[in-house]
């Protein structure tokens, strides 16, 4: 569709004369739309053109050569900073085309111009694309094509594709063009990207878990709102925790570095507490200069559990912390599709054993008490044989000590874990202080405390059926409904708990993955590590635009973490 009968590539007049021709026609005229068109400055690509004006929006696509984009080689030959600066010119693009958006007129999404909108995370999106190899520019969008009713308006069209388009191209993907400001902010965005790189590597070189540097702000604006709140207080290290990171370009940076082990936060309602773990969770993730978390890092495959009332439960080997169940059932292979908060629990701890997390995040408020503790007194009238759950108290020690998983526990309420903790962090008026030696003193008054147990084996040998994906003749619905849930043809797979998905383009990249996964690894016969494994060696070789098989790729689609990938299939 892209050529004319002499073979050469359509021209953007050839674009032009056809949309004068369907003007005032039927509306699926514009389907003679489809193809890519060659323009003085770039390449446009019509990938797919909805079927009436109040349908999902037409999918447009800009590709700029890399020799016309020019962008510094050292902004983008590296994955993170590759990453970073399509982050910046997605940012950049978005903020251009707002200010055309729906000033073309008409009927429906007539009007609309759309490309991703980025949180205060940098995350991988096939919303624009950097060429590793010669920097070229790719940018994904969704465009309204304008009608009166149903009846063609190619005039407001031509408008959008040659005069809207065009200026919002010209401002972003040539780097010759930015003034000096903006390339002092691209080298800056590249800067951070390889600092925050950097943060990260020495994360595991100094034997930490996580680093929180000094003058942070950890506070959000709201609720509903991730920015940085105004007049917080800024983070500051207790003395005894500090630590200092030099990284190339920020240079010796201060903060607080938690070691590797089991870290336990106190402290009054209302003083930061659950603030520090919700930042630990999100630096997981790198964040844009400004967020107040550019440089509070978190070992990279950290998982936030929880208890998770209701959840699916498939063959999980949840024997580490429940057994001996009055209705006999196995808990070797656990099954359920209305789990309670403790066994949802155990099994998202098993689960994230079985993605490879080296560390857990906690917070005593979102889990389920019978799991987490279980007081003297209970014990002295519930006996243990009695008792068919062994709480995390009495596993948390053994999981770092014998499998290296590091835990961070937010506790308000019970110091039943004071005796197992390595370090206690208390927060006081958003000031974290050091309390470890008073914290033991005061439990060594208490007695002994818990036993703590070793592990026992848990099998991570579970396959996954085999499921239809929709081929040429089936019909398949595949539908993000929001940050809460993935319908996944008649299933509806619940992730309103797992909290570290950043991006609702996540959860959608998910349902590619997961049904790329059921029409090619999910055999019967491959265990789950192993089909996520292959996952991610197909995206990490050919990008998520792989998984779109039918050529049909959503334009809005976000890397999740390989943490994720196992949450959704475990869920599903």
């Amino acid at each position: 569709r892209g050529r004319r009968k002499d073979g050469k590539m359509k021209s953007a007049e050839d674009l032009r004369q056809f949309l004068r021709s369907v003007d005032r026609k039927r509306y699926p005229a514009y389907k003679g739309a489809k193809g890519v068109y060659q323009f003085p400055d770039f390449t446009l690509s019509i990938d797919h053109v909805q079927g009436d004006p109040f349908a999902s929006p037409s999918r447009v696509s800009i590709r700029v050569e890399g020799k016309k984009a020019c962008f510094p080689a050292e902004s983008y030959h590296l994955s993170h900073k590759r990453v970073a600066l399509q982050d910046l010119l997605l940012r950049k693009f978005a903020a251009k085309v707002e200010r055309y958006n729906f000033k073309a007129r008409g009927s429906g999404k007539s009007g609309l111009i759309a490309v991703s909108r980025c949180g205060q995370e940098i995350l991988e999106r096939t919303a624009c694309v950097a060429d590793p190899e010669d920097g070229g520019i790719l940018i994904r969008m969704e465009v309204g094509f304008p009608a009166n009713g149903r009846t063609i308006n190619s005039g407001e069209l031509i408008k959008i594709l040659f005069e809207f388009l065009p200026e919002c191209v010209a401002g972003t993907c040539f780097y010759k063009t930015y003034p000096a400001a903006e390339k002092e902010n691209v080298k800056k965005v590249s800067e951070l990207a390889e600092d925050q790189e950097e943060a990260r590597r020495l994360l595991s070189a100094m034997g930490l878990t996580a680093f929180v540097a000094n003058g942070s702000i950890l506070p959000r604006e709201s609720g509903v709102s991730d920015r940085p709140m105004a007049k917080a207080v800024p983070f500051t290290s207790p003395s005894s925790m500090e630590v200092v990171m030099k990284l190339p370009h920020a240079g010796a940076i201060k903060g607080m570095g938690i070691p590797r082990g089991v870290t336990l936060i106190v402290g009054g309602g209302y003083h930061g507490k659950s603030t520090l773990l919700s930042a630990l969770e999100s630096g997981v993730y790198n964040h844009i200069a400004g967020d107040g978390r550019e440089y509070v890092v978190t070992e990279a495959s950290a998982v936030k559990l929880r208890a998770e009332d209701g959840r699916s439960v498939k063959n999980v080997d949840i024997s580490l912390f429940i057994k001996n169940l009055p209705d006999r059932r196995d808990t070797k292979r656990f099954c359920t599709e209305d789990a309670s908060g403790s066994t949802s629990q155990a099994a998202g701890v098993v689960e994230a054993m079985e993605s490879g997390a080296k560390t857990f995040l906690v917070d005593e408020d979102t889990s389920a008490t019978n799991f987490m503790i279980r007081d003297e007194l209970m014990q002295m009238v519930v006996h243990r044989e009695q008792e068919p759950i062994t709480p995390f108290v009495e596993r948390v020690r053994a999981l770092y000590d014998e499998q290296g998983i590091s835990t961070i526990l937010v506790a308000g309420s019970s110091g039943a874990y004071f005796h197992v903790a390595d370090r206690v962090i208390q927060m006081d008026c958003y000031v974290p202080k050091e309390v470890t030696k008073e914290a033991k003193e005061a439990a060594a008054g208490f007695g002994e405390g818990v036993q703590s147990l070793k592990l026992t084996p848990v099998s991570f040998e579970r396959v996954p059926k085999k499921f239809k994906t929709g081929g040429r003749d089936e019909r398949f619905k595949m539908k993000v409904l929001g940050r809460d849930s993935l319908q996944f043809d008649r299933d509806v797979v619940e992730l309103r708990f797992v909290e570290q998905i950043a991006d609702t383009e996540q959860i959608a990249a998910l349902g590619y993955l997961l049904k790329y996964a059921g029409t090619h690894f999910i055999d019967g016969r491959r265990n789950l590590i192993q089909i996520v494994d292959l996952l991610e060696k197909k995206v990490a070789a050919e990008g998520l635009a792989a998984l779109a098989e039918d050529g049909y790729l959503p334009v809005n689609l976000c890397m999740p973490r390989r943490q994720e990938i196992f949450a959704c299939i475990n869920r599903c």
